[in-house]
């Protein structure tokens, strides 16, 4: 692995009650602001426990931990040579779910050892699949795929296929995406990364459109919520749009979006501390092993 460069991007995230964009400017002060990946490592979502965010390759699986204080990392997990994709943290047990891509299929890794203590065939091997993103919930690991208008809940070792119906309308793109929970907690939302619309969904896979007043994602991806704050990844705009949520979520209003000129394709997001951290996929990039990866920290306070 080689000796990683590091450079620093400061800046702070303004509010105001109108619709806004915050550019995040360089500056002087500060903490370290830009992390860098290990060469040819693609990101494409994280998750982050006690300073450390976990992150999947695209390339071939591997997860890497990195400490965020000290821009230290190691990959921990070797991958199967298939993607790894949406990632979520099971603190309680110290597992990591990861949602593998193309590949159709999930894994359950220790966290302390790297083993995968198991594998799940989402879809049937040889069937198109982009199993994307993953939601862990008090009924089992919930994973959005891309490309069928289906959720996939593992729970007790089983696979439970849920399809969406209600108002959820499939297109030829790609569709489920970012998965969290309502406010409430009773229900999940998703957004639609064709449409750019969220929705609420039940565990029975029925959605309903959130009233967002007329506006629309910009190829929306990784989701976080926060309270009644969610915060949706726009991918190919290098934006995160910030949400205000009613308590059920039947409501939101989009209160501004965050940018950054360290936003090379952004794809996830998740805190720690004051900040959030967003890794930037670089989907306009041909990967290979000496292209640059990297976080970009946005401070947020509290």
């Amino acid at each position: 692995m080689k000796t990683l460069l590091r450079r620093v991007v400061l800046g702070t995230v303004t509010t105001t009650a109108l619709l806004t964009t915050a550019s995040l400017t360089p500056a002087a002060a500060g903490g370290r602001h830009h992390i860098d990946l290990p060469d040819g490592f693609p990101p494409e979502s994280i998750a982050i426990q006690h300073g450390t965010a976990y992150l999947g390759s695209r390339a071939d699986g591997d997860i890497y931990a990195l400490d965020l204080r000290t821009g230290r990392g190691r990959v921990i997990s070797q991958g199967p040579g298939t993607q790894s994709l949406g990632l979520t943290i099971d603190s309680r047990r110290q597992q990591l779910w990861v949602a593998g891509g193309v590949s159709g299929d999930a894994r359950l890794v220790d966290l302390r050892t790297g083993a995968v203590l198991a594998s799940y065939q989402l879809v049937p091997e040889g069937q198109p699949a982009f199993i994307n993103d993953v939601l862990l919930t008090s009924g089992g690991a919930v994973f959005t795929d891309s490309v069928h208008d289906t959720l996939y809940r593992v729970r007790d070792g089983r696979v439970e296929r849920i399809r969406l119906s209600g108002e959820w309308v499939e297109t030829l793109g790609y569709n489920a995406n970012g998965i969290t929970t309502t406010p409430d907690g009773r229900e999940m939302l998703i957004v639609n990364s064709t449409t750019g619309e969220l929705f609420r969904v039940t565990d029975e896979g029925r959605a309903t459109e959130v009233d967002l007043g007329g506006q629309a994602f910009i190829h929306p991806d990784g989701v976080l919520r926060e309270g009644r704050t969610l915060y949706v990844v726009e991918n190919a705009n290098n934006s995160v749009a910030v949400v205000t949520l009613d308590r059920l979520a039947t409501r939101g209003t989009v209160v501004r979006r965050l940018t950054s000129a360290d936003f090379d394709v952004p794809t996830a997001i998740a805190r720690s501390g004051d900040r959030l951290y967003v890794p930037s996929a670089r989907f306009g990039v041909e990967e290979g092993p000496e292209v640059d990866y990297w976080l970009t920290a946005l401070e947020t306070g509290r």
